[in-house]
């Protein structure tokens, strides 16, 4: 338990602007990045449609942003219209070609073998494992790079509750080597059956506690209670802080990332009560797996996006954190251009990533974008799977570095930057 001296500083650093939040949302199946940011000017979205052939999107219907950076114009997927307002107002960028990367790698050294690849590429659970935990070949980390994020933070910023938090079940992004993190399906607060209500039901409930203390020798046991009884100790800390929050006023649409979204700002708002200075959160959206029907489907998907993250955005306006609460998305991959056979696309590589918040320098696009090729310089195949120009390192780098961690650690969360000339990116203020 962390001294009273400590958890006054904290609560205090959680109450003023010192406290800092980060949001990961992951979109699992493989967001189609290339119908989420489109060429808009007219010799780009030629290419573009004629290349995309029956996937690509009508130019009438498309969103147009202004990147600084970018001589042309782009355009947001019809459904981000409330992101499109965020990018207009600063508060929304892009980093674009992005993904898993040992090293820099163009399409000769990566047909011929000459550098290092992440293991499986293409393949869901894999790359859906080292987008959470970083490149390291051949492994299968235990820990992610959101966990090591906390263990670099968690002396200085720790309270009485986990630093780390998933609103969408269990999954390695926010488990770290010394911090142990919360991790639910469904509601935060949830009690376990049997337990509550009646006096037989509350002595069983104290029975059950008394239990996991006990000491039976066995290692594997005496583990699986002290995460028991930490677990539960958890949900009483946070159901206690979130009875004295107030109800938020922004209102939120009713889907799955969006009751997500909405128990994380009602988190953020008892920060104080749970003695944290930082956060790092992690939700998720399923369904981006779009081999068929992907019009449909991305339209439907992207459309909740939309909803849910703008939501939340107001959501930090509301309890006057916008510059202090940083969201990111992160996929397993992006996909291929070129359709395929059943109005779909395939597995790919490199894609777009939409960072949100009141301190993002919005309003542009960070990395470099791809040659829009089939079998071009970016392309890692025949059918338009870019090889990234941005590692997944540099982009965590840069999330990292702006929530707290010295420059000096970054290694130590992102093994690979070492190999990028430029470690961070510049989306963040440092």
């Amino acid at each position: 338990m962390a001294s009273l001296t400590r958890l006054g500083l904290v609560n205090a650093y959680a109450q003023g602007t010192n406290y800092k939040a980060l949001v990961c949302v992951f979109l699992y199946g493989g967001n189609d990045a290339n119908n989420m940011i489109i060429p808009y000017d007219t010799a780009g979205y030629a290419n573009y449609s004629k290349l995309r052939s029956t996937l690509a999107l009508p130019q009438s219907g498309l969103l147009p942003v202004q990147p600084k950076s970018q001589g042309t114009p782009f355009a947001f997927h019809p459904q981000l219209a409330n992101l499109q307002t965020l990018f207009h107002g600063g508060q929304l960028a892009a980093v674009v070609n992005t993904g898993v990367l040992v090293q820099p790698t163009s399409r000769t050294q990566y047909l011929n073998n000459q550098v290092a690849v992440p293991l499986n590429l293409f393949a869901h659970s894999n790359q859906q494992q080292e987008m959470q935990t970083d490149a390291v070949l051949n492994t299968n980390k235990p820990v992610g790079w959101g966990g090591l994020v906390a263990d670099q933070m968690q002396a200085m910023y720790g309270g009485n509750f986990p630093i780390a938090m998933s609103l969408a079940g269990v999954n390695v992004f926010v488990q770290g080597l010394v911090t142990n993190p919360f991790q639910c399906s469904g509601s935060p607060t949830f009690q376990p059956s049997g337990f509550s209500g009646s006096k037989a039901n509350l002595a069983r409930f104290s029975a059950f506690q008394s239990l996991l203390t006990l000491d039976t020798g066995l290692k594997l046991i005496q583990a699986a209670s002290s995460t028991t009884a930490n677990a539960l100790q958890d949900v009483k800390t946070l159901t206690a802080a979130l009875a004295e929050g107030t109800p938020l006023k922004t209102q939120f649409p009713n889907n799955p990332l969006a009751a997500q979204l909405h128990q994380v700002a009602q988190i953020m708002q008892v920060r104080s009560a749970l003695g944290l200075a930082r956060q790092i959160f992690f939700v998720s959206l399923y369904g981006f797996d779009t081999h068929a029907s992907q019009l449909t489907t991305q339209n439907t998907l992207l459309g909740e996006v939309n909803a849910a993250l703008s939501a939340f955005y107001q959501a930090t306006v509301e309890l006057g954190i916008p510059q202090q609460v940083v969201t990111f998305t992160l996929s397993d991959f992006a996909r291929s251009l070129e359709p395929n056979s059943t109005s779909g696309s395939d597995h790919g590589w490199g894609g777009h990533h939409l960072v949100m918040g009141g301190a993002v320098n919005g309003g542009d696009f960070f990395g470099t974008w791809p040659t829009l090729a089939l079998g071009g310089p970016s392309d890692a195949t025949l059918q338009g799977r870019w090889i990234p120009t941005t590692s997944l390192d540099q982009y965590g780098a840069t999330l990292a570095l702006w929530f707290g961690v010295p420059s000096s650690s970054l290694p130590a969360v992102f093994p690979n930057l070492a190999n990028f000339a430029v470690p961070t990116l510049g989306f963040l203020p440092t």
